[in-house]
This record gives structure tokens, C-alpha cells and sequence, in this order.
């Protein structure tokens, strides 16, 4: 990484077999994801010189954790540098409120971008410090919107839907798409989520890929603020994929369902 000029934080082993956390440092959205697309093409390349390879499915392996790419986002002012999500005295502003609001009125709509594989929702149906709902809370890993425990300059929205397999230039787009879309119509957020919580009918989100491509269809929020054109074309590339999917008799069926009948 320090080879190719990629600056980093923290890197730990996680929880799943051979799984491997990595973070990178805050800065402009668009290079994060010039940063995170340029990793993924580092690690492959690298584990291809040592005879291994390396995967950034979102659950390669059954009973396992499945592999997130949690967004963590904050607000600069330009100029000062100043967090809008906190005023003079270190409290949460209305900026940070509407912010909160309007990824909760965009998660399930956009799940289709930040979820965009068969593969994602074996992560996502399986909520391993994986959640599937556009709750928010305090520093609750079983919300899809968690507030890390932070200073006030620090801050920010943690997105937990998005996978390891996500394009991240779409789900960086579409989780600060739907933030923005919150501050500009002043959107306020559902009460704060805390301790063990049955996740609300209007706060679930689609658990399949064609459920998450329905659903991209019918939302007007996403024509909006991506353009027709482009939402079309996603949707018609991604139901294409999961067509050639449907064409596949997975192993589960023979060995399960061949003997049923």
C-alpha cells in the first residue's frame, strides 16, 4: 500500500477464517473509492504471486462471518473544516438529525447498490453483526445505521449494509445521495434503537436481489437522484445476471430435493 501511495489505519485479523478487517482514512468520498477499488486489485495481485486467492465476496464461506464495507460519514464545512454533524458546544445538530433521516428513508430503496449480488444477501439473511434494516442507535453493531462512540469533531454515520462486494463508488454515491436527500428536505430520523430490538415493517429491507431490484424499480427517490437512464440500465444489467443465476441448479437442490422426489 505504502507502494502505491494508499494511506491506512487500523488492520487486524477478523473474526471469520481468514478474514482480515482494513481501514482507510477519511477524506473525499471519491478518492476513498479510488482508494478501496485500487486495494481490492493490490490484494489479488499479490495473493497471485504468492499461489493464493483472494475473495471479496460478502459471505465466501458458510457458517462464517460474512465480509462488509461499512461507510463511515461525516460533513466538513468548506473552509473551516468544522463537523456540521456537531455545533460550538459538541452536541449533535439538526444537520446530523436530517442526515440519519434521510439514509433511513433511502436504505431500502438503494439496497439493490450497497447489496448488489445473489451472494449479498447470504450475508445479509445470516445478521452476523450484519444487519439488514435501516435502524439507527448508539454504537448498536445489530443496526444498519450505527453511531460510533466518538468525540464531537469525529462524529458520523456508520452505513453497515453495504458488503465487501459492493462497487464502491455506487454505494459511497447512494449513502451520501440519501444523507443529502434527508438535510435538504429536513428529514427526521426514527427514535434511537438500544439494546435487543425487533426490527419495524417500515424499517426492514429487501432480503433477496430480485426483492432489492423491485424495489429499486418502483423508487422515484432513485430516478431523482441518479437519473432514469442510469437506474435503468443498472437494473436491467443486474436482472440479467440474476437470470444466469436462475439458470443454475445449485448443489443444495440435488442433494436435498432429488431425494424428495
Amino acid at each position: 500500500m505504502a507502494a502505491l501511495g494508499l494511506p491506512r489505519d487500523t488492520f487486524m485479523h477478523e473474526m471469520g477464517v481468514s478474514q482480515f478487517e482494513i481501514n482507510l482514512l477519511h477524506g473525499d468520498p471519491l478518492q476513498l473509492a479510488d482508494q478501496t477499488f485500487l486495494f481490492k486489485h493490490l490484494l489479488k495481485e499479490v495473493a497471485l504471486k504468492h499461489g493464493l486467492t483472494v475473495v471479496c465476496m460478502a459471505k465466501p464461506l458458510a457458517h462464517t462471518p460474512g465480509s462488509s464495507m461499512h461507510i463511515h460519514q461525516s460533513i466538513v464545512e468548506i473552509g473551516s473544516g468544522l463537523n456540521v454533524f456537531s455545533d460550538e458546544a459538541g452536541l449533535p445538530t439538526a444537520t446530523f438529525r436530517h442526515f440519519i433521516g434521510g439514509q433511513q428513508a433511502g436504505m431500502a430503496d438503494f439496497t439493490a447498490l450497497f447489496a448488489p449480488n445473489v451472494n449479498s444477501y447470504q450475508r445479509l439473511c445470516h445478521p452476523f453483526a450484519s444487519p439488514n434494516n435501516a435502524c439507527w442507535s448508539h454504537d448498536n453493531r445489530a443496526a444498519g445505521l450505527r453511531i460510533p462512540a466518538s468525540s464531537p469533531v469525529a462524529r458520523r454515520v456508520e452505513n453497515r449494509l453495504p458488503g465487501a462486494d459492493a462497487n464502491p463508488y455506487l454505494a459511497i454515491a447512494a449513502s451520501l445521495a440519501a444523507g443529502l436527500h434527508g438535510i435538504e428536505n429536513e428529514l427526521e430520523p426514527t427514535e434511537a434503537i438500544q439494546g435487543e430490538f425487533v426490527v419495524p415493517d417500515n424499517l426492514s429491507l429487501p432480503c433477496t436481489l430480485h426483492a432489492a431490484l423491485e424495489r429499486l424499480k418502483r423508487s422515484q427517490l432513485a430516478k431523482e437522484l441518479f437519473g432514469k437512464e442510469f437506474i435503468e440500465g443498472y437494473i436491467a444489467s443486474k436482472s440479467m445476471e440474476l437470470t444466469s443465476f436462475f439458470d443454475e441448479i445449485t448443489p443444495w437442490e440435488r442433494r436435498v430435493l432429488a431425494a424428495q422426489a
